[in-house]
């Protein structure tokens, strides 16, 4: 789905999110001239992998023989970056449970629509319209809006 095309729908919630951020918007114009308004921001604190780690990845011996191998190290970034969005998607699904938000549009890299989509509940995969797959978190919400209206 091309993002020039997509009517936000009075009441529908926009989610843009990364690993480590989520702006939850809500339409609160109509279709022709959306206002996307704030209803929430969820962002956790999430350092390199390197600071986050203590240790040095391990090795182990084999069974037979003298051999050994390295075990890879722990991509703990990478481990918060999907609990983050799996306590999103928990949100969201809380959300559509409770009818507070009906519809819902999903844009996010295309890494972290990856990440969140194993997360989805039958209910918000109901409710989720569509998937964009865009980054643009970092951008301000006006910004957002002239990207999503086209």
């Amino acid at each position: 789905m091309t993002t020039e095309k997509l009517a936000i729908k009075p009441g529908e919630w926009i989610v843009v999110c990364d690993g480590g951020k989520a702006l939850v918007l809500e339409n609160t114009g109509d279709e022709k001239f959306p206002n996307l308004k704030t209803r929430e921001t969820l962002a956790h604190d999430n350092p390199k992998t390197h600071e986050q780690g203590t240790d040095v990845p391990g090795r182990t011996h084999s069974s037979v023989g003298p051999g050994r191998s390295a075990v890879g190290q722990t991509d703990w970034h990478d481990q918060a970056e999907q609990a983050f969005l799996d306590n999103l998607a928990g949100y969201l699904a809380r959300a559509v449970e409770a009818h507070q938000a009906r519809s819902i549009v999903m844009v996010a890299s295309p890494r972290a629509l990856g990440m969140i989509r194993p997360a989805y509940t039958h209910g918000l995969k109901a409710a989720v319209r569509a998937e964009i797959p865009k980054d643009l978190v970092k951008l301000p919400v006006y910004e957002i809006e002239k990207h999503l209206a086209g």
